[in-house]
């Protein structure tokens, strides 16, 4: 059909409409625009209590927020977050490895480790490790107190704890990812290891990495548990301080607005490496 005969029809916009058509009106939706009125005045009642508390003593919350010792916990809740997620993604990596293994050794030892410490509640661990030396008193000719400080015990408990959710995130990642893809790849002669880091892994990060952020996030915050072992962090730097003044709730203020810009940090960074990975695809946006 030529572009002379399509211009004879007309379009939508030039057929008139019938004198006695219906007018289209949208449907009011009164019980959702109630129900958002109720929201906003809930939240600006609890903002307005928050605010005029004086039991907060915000003045008390801006002295301390950027004190000498609660940035220095807060350096180190950091520090430990990033050791942790390196640490527990590397091992996770190989027990992935483990279980998707066709060795049934592998495999069950990829299963039994993940299967134990997902089991084990992340404090009973942290206690564990840190009265380790009741069981083995010396390792390597060196005493086990000496050996493991606080905050290497907390290094142990938490890698190995975070080892066994990473290596069924990272399990989860590759299996997504199409086996067609991977049998395309050995057609074209790629070595095996170009195969897994130029074709499996850019497509397997697109599963992996909105868990992985979730796993970062709960870490940061999970490290807070560590106080109970004496480790100097950011909430136990915030307990020692209001152990001394008796101001409680201004110092665990403190502490809860670290944790929120941090974390609030860590979604926006998390949203650009998962858009930058989804190129391509509908979710890119």
């Amino acid at each position: 059909m030529s572009s002379d005969t399509l211009a004879e029809f007309p379009t939508a916009a030039q057929i008139p409409e019938p004198a006695n058509a219906p007018r289209i009106v949208p449907r009011r939706r009164y019980g959702q625009w109630a129900a958002a009125a109720a929201v906003l005045v809930l939240l600006g009642l609890a903002v307005n209590s928050v605010v005029r508390n004086k039991a907060f003593q915000w003045d008390v919350v801006a002295d301390y927020l950027t004190t000498d010792s609660i940035l220095r916990g807060l350096w180190l809740t950091l520090w430990l977050t990033a050791v942790v997620m390196v640490l527990g993604f590397a091992l996770g990596t190989l027990l992935a490895a483990f279980r998707l293994s066709a060795n049934p050794v592998l495999r069950a030892v990829g299963w039994g480790y993940v299967w134990l410490f997902r089991s084990i509640p992340i404090l009973v661990q942290l206690l564990l490790w840190f009265n380790i030396g009741a069981l083995y008193p010396q390792v390597f000719g060196v005493r086990t107190v000496n050996l493991l400080t606080p905050v290497a015990v907390a290094i142990v408990g938490l890698t190995l704890h975070e080892a066994a959710f990473a290596a069924e995130v990272v399990r989860a990642g590759i299996l997504s990812v199409d086996r067609g893809q991977i049998e395309a790849a050995q057609a074209l002669g790629l070595s095996r290891w170009r195969r897994w880091w130029r074709i499996v892994l850019p497509q397997a990060m697109r599963s992996i990495v909105p868990p992985a952020g979730n796993m970062l996030v709960g870490t940061l915050k999970g490290t807070s548990i560590v106080s109970v072992i004496a480790v100097n962090d950011l909430l136990f730097s915030a307990q020692l301080i209001y152990h001394r003044t008796y101001q409680v709730i201004p110092l665990l203020m403190v502490a809860t607005l670290w944790y929120a810009v941090v974390t609030s940090l860590l979604g926006i960074g998390q949203h650009y490496v998962e858009k930058y990975y989804a190129r391509g695809t509908e979710n890119a946006r």
